[in-house]
C-alpha cells in the first residue's frame, strides 16, 4: 500500500518544496516591507501552512480531485512594494478586506463576470508592473556578489533546459553550497520549537483598501485563480469555481489577523499533482494533494526554522532567487500585455504607469496603472463604435 502510495506522496512533496522554495523569499521580503520581525514572520508562516494545508486537504478529499491551494507569489511582490508606508495593522485590515471582495465575487457568480469585463492585456501588464523591479533587481545583485549572482543564473538556465520542473529548487541548493563554502551562510542553531501565532487586530483605512487590498485581490484573482482553473480543466477535471474559491477565501479572511494574506488556487505546483506522474489514474491523483496539504501543514509547524534559515542567507540570495523564480511570470505576462489587439495600448499604458512607482493620495502606482488601462480601453472601444455607427 505504501509503495503504491509513493508517487503521489512524492508528488505532493516536490509540489511544496517548488512553492516554498520558488517564492518564500518574496514573503519574507513583503512581511518586512510591513515592518514585521521574526516573531510575526513565524506567524506568517504557521498560518499560512494551515490555510494551505487544510483547505487543500478538504477541498482535494470533498471533490475527489486534486484542488492544491497556495498563497499568490504576485500577491506577495506586490505587498513588497505596496505595503511600504503601512503599518501591519493597516496590512492585515488590507488582507481581510482582499479576502472579503474574494469571498463577495466567489458566492455571488461575479467572480466569472468581472473577470471577463478585465482585458487580459490590461490586468497583465500591471501585474508585469508589478513583478518588474525583482527581475531588474536580480541584474542589480551583479554588482554585490557577482560570481554569486551570475552562478545562480547560468545554473538556473541550465536546469531550465534539462530539468526545466526543478530549475529554481536546484539554483537554490547549489547557491546555497557556494553561500555555505564561502563562509556567508551561518545558519547557527535551528530553532525547532512550535510556532508561536502572533494576531494582529486590523486597522482600515482607505489608502490601504485602494492600494493593497484591491490590486491583491485582482492580482489574485487574475494571475492564481483563473489559471488555477485552467491547469485542473486542462487536466480533465471539472471543478466547481464557486464553492472552491469561496472556501479558499473564507480560510484567507479567517487567518489573516494570523498572516495569511492570500489564499487561493495553486497553478503550476498544482500541474505537479494533476499530472500522470502523481497517478496513472486521474481518479486517484487527489491523493497527491492530500499529501501536500499535509506537507504544507508540517511547513508551517516548522516556520520558526525556516525563516531562522533564510535570515541567515545574503540579501543578494534572497532576490537572486526571487526574481530568477519571477522570470517566466514577468515574460508571459510581458508578452500578453504587449499583444498586437484593441487592448495594446491601454496594456502599455498599464504597464508604464504601474512600474513608474507614483503615488497618488496614499494609493500606489498598480492601482492606478488599472485604472489608466481600463479608462483607455473603455475610450478607445467608444472611439471604435462610434466609426462603426
Amino acid at each position: 500500500m505504501l509503495l503504491k502510495s509513493l508517487p503521489a506522496i512524492s508528488a505532493g512533496f516536490v509540489a511544496v518544496l517548488v512553492g516554498f522554495a520558488s517564492s518564500v523569499a518574496i514573503v519574507f521580503q513583503a512581511a518586512a516591507s510591513a515592518g514585521a520581525d521574526q516573531a510575526v514572520l513565524n506567524s506568517w508562516l504557521l498560518a499560512l501552512g494551515l490555510a494551505l494545508g487544510l483547505t487543500g486537504i478538504s477541498l482535494s478529499w470533498y471533490f475527489r480531485m486534486p484542488v492544491l491551494t497556495a498563497w499568490s507569489t504576485p500577491g506577495a511582490a506586490l505587498l513588497v512594494s505596496s505595503l511600504q508606508g503601512f503599518s501591519l495593522a493597516e496590512a492585515t485590515g488590507a488582507f481581510m478586506l482582499s479576502a472579503a471582495i474574494s469571498l463577495v465575487l466567489a458566492l455571488t457568480g461575479w467572480f466569472d463576470s468581472l473577470s471577463r469585463r478585465i482585458p487580459l492585456p490590461v490586468a497583465s501588464a500591471m501585474l508585469a508592473g508589478i513583478l518588474f523591479n525583482f527581475g531588474v533587481a536580480l541584474f542589480s545583485g551583479l554588482q554585490q556578489d557577482f560570481v554569486l549572482v551570475l552562478g545562480m543564473l547560468l545554473c538556473f538556465l541550465i536546469s531550465k533546459e534539462y530539468w526545466p520542473r526543478y530549475a529554481t529548487v536546484l539554483t537554490l541548493v547549489v547557491a546555497l553550497i557556494y553561500v555555505s563554502l564561502t563562509g556567508q551562510f551561518q545558519p547557527g542553531e535551528l530553532s525547532l520549537s512550535w510556532p508561536k501565532p502572533v494576531w494582529v487586530s486590523p486597522e482600515w483605512s482607505l489608502a490601504a483598501l485602494m492600494g493593497v487590498a484591491i490590486p491583491l485581490c485582482i492580482v489574485t484573482m487574475t494571475s492564481q485563480n483563473i489559471p488555477g482553473l485552467a491547469v485542473l480543466q486542462s487536466a480533465g477535471y471539472q471543478v466547481p469555481a464557486r464553492p472552491v474559491l469561496a472556501g479558499c477565501a473564507l480560510s484567507n479572511l479567517l487567518l489573516a489577523p494570523l498572516g495569511a494574506f492570500s489564499v487561493n488556487l495553486a497553478a503550476i505546483t498544482a500541474a505537479i499533482c494533476a499530472s500522470p506522474e502523481a497517478n496513472p489514474d486521474p481518479a486517484q491523483r487527489y491523493k497527491a494533494a492530500i499529501a501536500a496539504g499535509v506537507f504544507y501543514l508540517l511547513s508551517g509547524l516548522c516556520g520558526a526554522a525556516v525563516v531562522a534559515l533564510f535570515l541567515a542567507l545574503p540579501a543578494v540570495l534572497v532576490s537572486a532567487i526571487a526574481g530568477l523564480a519571477l522570470l517566466g511570470t514577468i515574460n508571459s505576462n510581458l508578452g500578453a500585455s504587449l499583444q498586437p489587439g484593441p487592448a495594446r495600448e491601454a496594456g502599455l499604458i498599464t504597464l508604464l504607469l504601474t512600474v513608474s512607482g507614483i503615488n497618488f493620495f496614499g494609493i500606489n502606482s498598480a492601482f492606478w496603472g488599472l485604472i489608466a488601462g481600463l479608462a483607455v480601453y473603455t475610450l478607445q472601444q467608444c472611439i471604435q463604435r462610434r466609426k462603426t455607427a
